[in-house]
């Protein structure tokens, strides 16, 4: 696997080492001992899979509070994703910065996303098929969600007026004074907001 920061703190794209021949290929996605070594995350408890099948489809922008927060692996199997991740840390130095990925079936590059973020994608293709693992299993009591078009963001998404679910499109605002999350993740920050 090859490492690269990306420009948020604690992101990393990771590509593929490819052993090909006229079958195909063959490549590492996932190695505690790589992982280890540039101290990133490596206990995943929960597997994730979600199928779009209409291009122009969007979903999020979640995260989950306090010790349900999630470290994300993700990667785009089939089709093709604009993914985005929103620095909600209050103590990083990316703090309330965004960072879009195109992440396809293609370049096979996987994403990796430390606790404190908000993650969504928006498909631009039919039927993407994305894969992510988390560091903590799903608490809806503990989800929460920013409204995909938030001024405070400005996300420049392909679309004006993507597919969203009913949840996602209910979001509120983020609160910048109320709601960010500090370096230790506590809950009742986001909770009293």
């Amino acid at each position: 696997m090859i490492f690269e920061r990306a420009k948020l703190d604690g992101v990393h794209k990771i590509s593929l080492e490819k052993r090909g021949d006229s079958r195909g290929f063959f490549a590492r996605s996932f190695c505690i001992d790589e992982f280890s070594t540039i101290n990133l995350e490596t206990t995943f408890v929960q597997q994730n899979t979600s199928l779009s099948h209409q291009k122009n489809t969007l979903r999020g922008m979640h995260y989950q509070l306090g010790n349900s927060a999630e470290v994300k692996y993700i990667r785009c199997f089939s089709g093709a994703i604009i993914d985005v991740i929103i620095d909600l840390r209050k103590q990083s130095p990316t703090y309330l910065q965004y960072e879009t990925f195109e992440l396809n079936e293609e370049n096979c590059l996987g994403l990796y996303i430390p606790k404190g973020f908000a993650h969504g994608f928006f498909t631009i293709s039919n039927d993407a098929l994305v894969s992510y693992l988390v560091s903590s299993k799903y608490d809806p009591d503990k989800e929460r969600g920013i409204r995909w078009n938030d001024p405070l963001f400005a996300i420049d998404w392909p679309k004006e007026k993507p597919s969203l679910s009913e949840k996602d499109s209910n979001y509120q605002d983020f609160d910048a004074e109320t709601r960010g999350l500090d370096t230790k993740f506590e809950e009742e920050k986001m909770v009293n907001g």
